[in-house]
């Protein structure tokens, strides 16, 4: 029987600018081919970090040509146009390898809101670069007159800073659930989705935030009821003790063993650290679950067992 799999593509499976991702989607597309092949229902989400930092630098050069005439989009609109092209990019790549290989199965991207807690503790204290560096003049101006919140970044220039708030819900989670059980491989979450929050009546209001996208795609798996939640990294497993003579590759973890390991400080915050808090919470989300972290070109032997971290309640 075919599992029901959310796989979260990091950065390095897109490239970092246009040129690169439409080569990187190809390899990309064939990883996830693998596993639908295998009669696998897969769901896709992936990062953005370069690619909404390319349309966030673009939008500041065309203020700073025409500051009386352009206004700079919104983070959350940003974040909007990056899931578009990414996913216009992910779907094509994935029907395309799909139909070579005689396999005829609906792609389609949606543009997903992912709704945050406006009173998250993340929005009192912003720590997520993100845009151009300015300097001390355009970062005055920016804080005067667009109250933003700026930082210094190691004597490069200033930058803006954004909150990145815990996901709470996937605001378009049924048509995502219709989509998958009607057979189609949804591209999904993108970014980890446009940051949200709920104002008067049934309005959304974009926030001005970043929304890890390992926790929300741990998120959306949890709420499709997936069996197993793929994390793509650069490394096959992971380990503690990295980079020194005691490194130590893991093959399973329970949630408990997983838990001491980062309360003793070995998985980097910027980098490992967030991709296993999201496996534990979503394998000890229910029973049966499972999270999986490995290489994209690993992500079919992982499923089979025969590589990768694997999260899972004992």
């Amino acid at each position: 029987m075919g599992k029901r799999i959310v796989i979260a593509l990091g950065g390095n499976a897109l490239g970092s600018n246009l040129p690169e991702q439409m080569e990187a989607v190809k390899k990309t597309a064939r990883a996830i081919a693998d596993l639908i092949q295998d009669g696998h229902q897969v769901i896709v989400a992936h990062g953005n970090g370069p690619q909404v930092g390319m349309i966030q630098k673009a939008m500041a050069e065309l203020t700073r040509s025409e500051p009386e005439k352009y206004i700079p989009c919104p983070l959350s609109v940003c974040v909007a146009m990056s899931q578009g092209y990414i996913g216009y990019d992910l779907q094509n790549a994935l029907r395309e390898e799909l139909l070579n290989r005689g396999i005829q199965k609906g792609v389609a991207t949606v543009l997903t809101q992912v709704e945050v807690d406006p009173n998250d503790p993340a929005f009192q204290t912003p720590t997520k670069p993100i845009g151009a560096f300015h300097s001390p003049e355009e970062a005055k101006f920016l804080i005067q007159n667009r109250g933003y919140q700026m930082v210094e970044d190691s004597g490069r220039g200033w930058r803006r800073v954004v909150a990145s708030p815990r996901p709470v819900s996937i605001v378009e989670i049924d048509s995502i659930r219709d989509m998958v059980e009607a057979g189609l491989v949804v591209v999904a979450c993108g970014g980890g989705g446009i940051p949200v929050f709920q104002t008067e009546g049934h309005h959304l209001k974009g926030a001005a935030a970043v929304i890890d996208k390992d926790f929300a795609s741990c998120v959306l798996a949890r709420q499709l009821e997936a069996d197993t939640l793929i994390i793509l990294t650069a490394v096959e497993k992971v380990a503690v003790n990295f980079g020194k003579p005691d490194q130590k590759w893991l093959d399973s973890l329970t949630p408990e063993e997983a838990r001491g390991y980062m309360d003793a400080g070995h998985f980097a915050p910027g980098s490992m650290l967030p991709k296993v808090q999201a496996a534990v919470e979503f394998a000890q989300s229910a029973p049966g679950r499972s999270a999986l972290i490995t290489l994209l070109e690993k992500a079919r032997d992982g499923v089979a067992g025969r590589t990768g971290t694997v999260i899972r309640q004992a």
